[in-house]
């Protein structure tokens, strides 16, 4: 259906979460950069036609957005979609003869701490505003530290403070609450164009599953591909079955790229560990060193070097694109993933390996390297036993492993790799 707005058309607003303050800064600090003024504008003027109890709005028309705004319904529009692309808005018209009725529902902004932490968002704000400018925003938000070392916790626990007399059992659905709404990216390709520009007889019924879609689009939007290009990458990347080869498709768009690029990627695996989830710098024990080593690291530059600094393979590269996109880890994260899985490995990087420690930490909440280095010496023994259950030689761990986490009671070879990686990365 064609979205042919006019001035006289009506909307109604609609709240589908509960909105703060605090998400007033997260929408001008992280959101403007992304989506624009015009949009941020607009968001804010939905926002403030909701009623005393903000839960919805009266008719209104789209003249007074037009008027409110003092910019022209097209702009407006696009401005809109672009509150719909990152998942602030969700739109729903019903046609009618004369007037055409609008529905816009309102979701709430992402946390800081999930902006920042997101593979998408975080790009292009980073992209937009710069690393200096990207830093200073990811400073503001970072959560202050404070010792606790000689503090003993006394926090009461429920059961210790209430007696619960008689339970209740019915979960009250119609309550309001904070809702947030997924990233839209599913109008980067047309895939209406893209399947009727390919031969007739190339593909089957499964071609172009829900899976595969998604992969298509999400190469789209980080490859900066088009619908007639992705196209032609499909063409060569098809099977006699008329399968899609996923691994071959993702390896001919990020070539192109490179090509196109000077050999360069895009930033997702080249960002070190987002200020707001680095650990306070002042420790000088092993441990503290190799975290700083971790946190002010590109996962490319990384591997890079644990590869005698020669340059990672295409295959590896997928793997460190699929570790930060598909899995969702943040840098320094990736960094100990690599770091461990090719000390046991033999020095190669198995990604059915990677990805079970991967989907482990995201169950567990790892964002951050202290937790993933913690999550390491929690499961070390498991993994030995479950993984390589045959190794025939002593398994070698990385040096920051040591229990005793300290600096002078590493052997001389361990020291001179770490003061080797601490040159080479600060």
């Amino acid at each position: 259906m064609k979205d042919s707005v006019t001035p006289a058309d009506i909307y109604t607003v609609v709240n589908q979460t509960i909105l703060t303050e605090v998400d007033r800064k997260v929408l001008i600090s992280l959101y403007e950069p992304i989506i624009g003024s015009t949009a941020l504008s607009l968001y804010f003027t939905l926002w403030q036609d909701l009623d005393k109890s903000e839960v919805i709005s009266r008719d209104l028309n789209h003249k007074h957005l037009m008027v409110t705004l003092k910019d022209s319904l097209n702009n407006i529009v696009q401005a809109r979609k672009a509150l719909e692309a990152v998942g602030l808005l969700k739109s729903f018209v019903k046609e009618n003869v004369s007037l055409n009725e609008y529905l816009y529902e309102l979701y709430s902004p992402l946390s800081a701490y999930e902006f920042l932490n997101h593979p998408i968002l975080s790009v292009l704000l980073l992209n937009n505003i710069g690393e200096t400018e990207y830093h200073e925003v990811s400073e503001y938000y970072r959560r202050v530290f404070i010792s606790k070392k000689e503090y003993t916790e006394i926090t009461s626990s429920m059961n210790d403070t209430f007696k619960v007399v008689t339970p209740f059992e019915k979960e009250n659905e119609e309550i309001r609450r904070k809702n947030k709404a997924s990233i839209n990216i599913s109008s980067l390709i047309d895939f209406d164009l893209l399947i009727s520009s390919l031969p007739n007889g190339l593909l089957n019924d499964k071609s172009f599953n829900k899976r595969t879609r998604e992969l298509i689009n999400q190469l789209a939007f980080i490859y900066n591909v088009d619908t007639i290009k992705m196209s032609e990458f499909i063409r060569l990347v098809i099977d006699n079955a008329g399968i899609i080869d996923k691994d071959k498709l993702i390896d001919s768009v990020r070539r192109n790229y490179e090509f196109n690029n000077n050999g360069s990627l895009p930033t997702i695996i080249y960002r070190s560990q987002p200020e707001y989830l680095k650990t306070p710098v002042g420790g000088n024990t092993n441990r503290d060193k190799m975290i700083q080593v971790f946190e002010n690291t590109k996962p490319y530059d990384f591997l890079k070097f644990k590869n005698n600094n020669i340059k990672p393979t295409s295959r590896d590269l997928k793997i460190l694109e699929h570790l930060a996109i598909d899995q969702g880890l943040s840098p320094g994260v990736i960094n100990v993933l690599i770091d461990y899985a090719i000390r046991i490995n033999n020095g190669k990087l198995n990604q059915n390996y990677l990805d079970t420690i991967a989907s482990s930490w995201n169950r567990a909440g790892v964002k951050t390297v202290p937790q993933a280095m913690d999550q390491v010496l929690k499961n070390h023994n498991k993994v030995v036993k479950k993984i390589i259950p045959k190794a025939k030689k002593e398994i070698t761990i990385p040096s920051w492993m040591n229990k005793t986490n300290s600096s002078d009671e590493i052997s001389d070879e361990e020291l001179q790799e770490l003061e080797k990686e601490m040159e080479i990365f600060n």
